[in-house]
């Protein structure tokens, strides 16, 4: 027996990791300008020629881990072990939550992404409410 939602869950999450991965991959500027704005993303692209083809393939290949994230997320959604889908969905939750703690302490400090780390952090925690909501519908059917 598997825990209710958490199929959807993971394709929805799934979805969004192989979108946002391939996108990164393929349209590192855009992506770049509407995350960041076109002023902050001019300035993470670097000054020298060699920073920029540096940093282009940095970003590059965090979308190609964010895409392969997903198929692992897709992959997850089929498994029917209940206990092994409980300890996924902490691990997730977990991940989440240290994300948005890197943002907050390193991310924060950084001057030009200093006003954009609330935003990003309130998201992961956001990502993380959706597995943390999981396990609460799935620790009431336990205990009820």
């Amino acid at each position: 027996m598997s825990l209710p939602g958490f199929f959807i869950i993971c394709m929805l999450h799934s979805m969004v990791a192989i979108t946002c991965g391939a996108l990164m991959v393929f349209y590192t500027k855009e992506v770049s300008v509407f995350g960041h704005g076109h002023e902050i993303a001019s300035k993470l692209q670097g000054s020298t020629p060699h920073d920029q083809l540096l940093i282009q393939t940095s970003q590059s290949f965090s979308g190609l881990l964010l895409f392969t994230i997903g198929l692992v997320l897709f992959m997850v959604a089929f498994v029917e072990d209940r206990e092994f889908q409980s300890f996924f969905a902490k691990g997730c939750v977990l991940l989440h939550v240290s994300m948005a703690v890197w943002r907050v302490c390193f991310e924060g400090k950084l001057e030009d992404l200093a006003h954009q780390w609330l935003r990003q952090a309130l998201g992961d925690i956001m990502l993380s409410l959706s597995w943390v909501l999981l396990l609460a519908c799935s620790w009431r059917e336990k205990y009820d």
